[in-house]
């Protein structure tokens, strides 16, 4: 989803342009109830886990994926992650083949036939808990720390595709990062599904030490969580000067990227990225431009595979 992400989305009491927009969030509540009645594919020959989310971008859902890939992968699994193909969401698809197995494909029933027969034992679909083409073994919804559900509406009203009292139909929820708040989060999960898995991650910077202190820098991003990047940079005590941002998914041009770098240079600041945003850009266009390396782990990881097989199992 190509735009720049409305700042009262984030608000922890929606505002009066929210409550104005809640009759167009008539279409996703029509939607969300008809699915109810789809029929499901039951294909399935393999195991499938899904990995979404029902908060629109920046809740950790491809590193979660490729952390789970990895921890299956070391269990001895035949794993192989599954991706719908979209033309804008590159930059998602070249870090997952960088990072694992990745098939795409326009649908992911289609992912679905395409491995039936090649002796996978798991697939990991990165994003879909909407598509209800597919019987699912295992669901995982992500979200973030700080976003959490922000103001609690429906899109275009806030930044929802469905409201937490569809977390009574998911298995387990990802929380990326963990605060003070974090108890009344699981409080307010176990509401709705008081069987519901709570597990949380860690994002940890793989290559900070690249990134000399007494340096001021310049970041850019076109990311689902921008405020998650900067964060992240400046609890490593990295001097950060200035934010750019675009998007999430961006396509950046190369008037973008002249723009970028003349802004570094007029402030006297090196240029820092995120990998997501880093891989989209051409050799040239990297010069002078590092990336942050970011690498997600969950506090308890042998909690989570054991509750993995005893799923799949089922």
């Amino acid at each position: 989803m190509k735009f720049l992400k409305p700042k009262f989305w984030d608000y922890s009491k929606p505002n009066l342009l929210s409550f104005f927009l809640q009759i167009f969030t008539i279409p996703i509540r029509v939607n969300n109830y008809m699915l109810r009645f789809k029929k499901i594919n039951k294909i399935n020959k393999i195991k499938t886990i899904c990995v979404g989310n029902i908060y629109v971008g920046g809740t950790g859902k491809t590193p979660s994926t490729i952390r789970l890939f990895e921890l299956l992968k070391k269990k001895n699994y035949k794993v192989i992650i599954g991706k719908k193909y979209y033309s804008s969401q590159k930059d998602e698809q070249i870090l997952l083949k960088n990072k694992s197995k990745v098939v795409l494909e326009n649908n992911r029933v289609e992912i679905l036939k395409r491995l039936q027969n090649k002796r996978k034992q798991i697939i990991i679909f990165d994003d879909g808990l909407q598509d209800k083409n597919i019987n699912y073994n295992l669901t995982f919804v992500c979200f973030d720390k700080n976003l959490w559900i922000g103001n609690n509406k429906l899109i275009p009203s806030g930044p929802l595709r469905e409201k937490l009292e569809s977390l009574k139909k998911y298995d387990a929820v990802l929380i990326k990062g963990k605060t003070k708040k974090s108890i009344m989060y699981v409080n307010q999960i176990k509401k709705y599904n008081k069987d519901i898995e709570v597990f949380f991650s860690e994002i940890i910077p793989a290559n900070i030490k690249e990134f000399p202190l007494k340096n001021r820098y310049l970041i850019f991003s076109g990311v689902g969580n921008p405020q998650s990047f900067k964060e992240i940079l400046i609890k490593n005590k990295i001097n950060v000067k200035k934010h750019l941002i675009y998007p999430d998914h961006y396509q950046y041009s190369t008037r973008d990227i002249k723009y970028i770098k003349s802004q570094a240079s007029k402030l006297n600041l090196k240029i820092i990225t995120t990998e997501k945003d880093y891989v989209k850009l051409s050799k040239s266009e990297q010069k002078n431009i590092k990336f942050l390396d970011v690498k997600l782990k969950f506090l308890n990881e042998k909690k989570l595979i054991n509750f993995i097989k005893l799923k799949l199992n089922d």
